[in-house]
């Protein structure tokens, strides 16, 4: 797939082994060794995961978020912090720098961007992660139309999902653009395919289609710098919160199939962060991904990455086909 292609960390013209080749298509470790990442929003789910991949991979990664062992956010989950994701990260085999930050806080952000400048000299990878709105979803939002969702909590999901992004890219590119091959991931909830459906309530679409939207300008922004921006989606995600919401664990979550049966596509956190990894260690990302939207999935299937368990499952792929396009199929049809 990339015969005697090399690495901005590897000498040119040397042999290329079948290994070394595996290592850069998979982001394995090593493939990312010097790069350095910012994860925005790495306190749980797939920034976690994203975070610890790069890590593994052998980048130092700044991992962000708003709960740490002294402060916990709005999302009200103090067990999760970005102490825990950054020291996951060095364990990995990265080097992981936990940063306490409200992408929301201009100065904050700056001040972040001014130290990662300081440190590194340079950013190689930015991952928007940035969400933290599911505690309004249930109740406040889902199942209600836009005049009836609390405009209050409406225009928070615009926030922490829109302008939180807008705010960490812009503040974050200057120096992303100083690195030979600049990444910018956008992570959303479905492709710009799947998202030509409706997607619940109108604050949620917005704050959903949004960072595809970023990823495909800011695309066109950086093709002259050599750089890469994309969106990337999971499928059907088995984070924290989906398992705490079951009452399960990554070891018993086939137990909540039982209680909804399309659990049964759940993919962990690990696989797409794995996918983004090897993307993220592809010297032709640019000409794949500049300006698409992706999922786990497509990724997997491109780079050979499977989940933790070695399935390789399409939450997206079933939905749109059996749920929503009434094909038959089970979940087991589309791990």
């Amino acid at each position: 797939m990339e015969k005697n292609a090399t690495t901005a960390n590897s000498t040119p013209h040397q042999d290329v082994t079948k290994e070394d080749e595996d290592t850069r298509r998979t982001g394995r470790p090593g493939s990312l060794a010097g790069r350095i990442a910012l994860v925005a929003g790495a306190t749980r789910g797939a920034g976690r995961a994203l975070a610890v991949e790069l890590g593994r991979a052998g980048a130092t990664v700044y991992v962000t978020g708003r709960t740490t062992r002294e402060h916990t956010s709005e999302v009200g989950r103090p067990t999760e912090t970005i102490e825990q994701t950054a020291e996951a990260v060095t364990a990995a085999g990265g080097t992981g720098v936990a940063v306490r930050t409200d992408h929301l806080d201009q100065g904050q952000v700056g001040a972040l961007v001014e130290r990662i400048d300081r440190e590194q000299g340079r950013l190689d990878v930015l991952v928007n992660d940035l969400w933290g709105g599911e505690h309004l979803l249930v109740g406040s939002v889902f199942g209600k139309k836009s005049w009836e969702t609390p405009l209050a909590d409406g225009l928070r999901i615009l926030e922490l999902g829109v302008r939180s992004h807008v705010v960490t890219a812009a503040l974050a590119l200057p120096l992303l653009i100083r690195s030979s091959a600049p990444l910018l991931v956008e992570v959303t909830d479905g492709t710009a395919a799947f998202n030509r459906r409706y997607r619940d309530n109108l604050y949620y679409d917005l704050a959903k289609n949004a960072p595809i939207r970023i990823a495909f300008g800011l695309g066109q922004e950086l093709a002259e710098y050599g750089g890469t921006a994309v969106a990337v989606t999971p499928g059907y995600l088995r984070s924290e919160q989906m398992l705490d919401h079951f009452g399960v664990t990554e070891e018993t979550w086939r137990d909540a199939v039982a209680r909804d049966p399309h659990f049964g596509v759940a993919e962990s956190p690990y696989y797409l962060a794995r996918s983004v990894a090897a993307l993220a260690a592809d010297p032709d990302r640019a000409a794949r991904w500049n300006g698409r939207s992706t999922s786990s999935a497509e990724l997997a299937e491109v780079y050979g990455v499977r989940d933790v368990d070695g399935s390789r499952p399409d939450g997206l792929g079933y939905m749109a086909d059996v749920v929503y396009g009434g094909k038959p199929g089970t979940p087991d049809d589309y791990r």
